[in-house]
């Protein structure tokens, strides 16, 4: 255990992971365009990861064009194969190691503007925030530092989500690497995590009260509690 109280832990399984074994699974089970994956819980117990890191990969296949979600039960759950997954695999990972040695400044810039314009759609469409209050519950369940960047990761990437805008979706989750290393920074020197609990609540109500003007004020003051350097200005 750290002089934060946060005990360091081996980092979970990351979406990136999951998705090259759906990639694996693709091949070796000799899928082609047109075919249906298993279905979300399916795939999860065969990978041996949550379903929510499932549903997450597959959010990315969709953005690349890789899968389309079908809505259905039985033998019609489960997304379709529109084209095989692996330059779009290898785009993403290039995309990853660009974006891997990024600075702080230049990070949290980037999720600044990203991140108000995504709440403000959000909260103007009335968004599902399902998702946000699932990752604020992982946060509250969290025993250390790691862990709960992972819950608190999933939460700005489902803000991204709910705006409807899957470029800025994917955009967001392009960033996570970076957003991951800094915020566990973060954590660790803020030690007390409830000041950034009483941010995620805020934004979350905000979304899903429809008040776009105070999910731009909600998330701009987050990133000012959590790296008050960058905003000194």
């Amino acid at each position: 255990m750290d002089g934060s109280g946060w005990r360091p832990v081996k980092r979970t399984r990351t979406f990136e992971d999951v998705l090259a074994q759906i990639e694996r699974r693709i091949a070796e089970d000799g899928l082609t365009v047109g075919d249906r994956l298993p279905a979300e819980r399916q795939l999860a117990e065969q990978l041996g990861v949550s379903r929510s890191s499932v549903r997450e990969a597959m959010r990315v296949l969709e953005t690349l064009g890789v899968v389309s979600s079908q809505v259905g039960r039985g033998p019609d759950a489960g997304a379709v194969l529109t084209s095989r997954p692996d330059s779009a695999l290898t785009d993403l990972l290039r995309l990853h190691l660009g974006l891997a040695n990024l600075e702080m400044r230049e990070v949290i810039d980037t999720r600044h503007m990203i991140e108000q314009w995504a709440a403000a759609q959000a909260a103007a469409a009335g968004a599902d925030t399902s998702e946000l209050a699932a990752a604020l519950a992982g946060m509250d369940a969290a025993r250390t530092a790691e862990e709960f960047v992972e819950h608190d990761t999933a939460f700005h990437c489902a803000i991204a989500d709910a705006s409807g805008n899957r470029l800025i979706a994917a955009i967001m989750r392009s960033l996570r690497d970076s957003m991951r290393k800094y915020s566990v920074e973060a954590v660790r020197r803020l030690g007390d995590t409830s000041v950034l609990r009483a941010d995620h609540v805020r934004i979350l109500q905000a979304i899903g009260g429809g008040d776009a003007d105070d999910a731009v004020r909600a998330v701009s003051d987050h990133l000012a509690h959590a790296y008050p350097s960058l905003f000194d200005r």
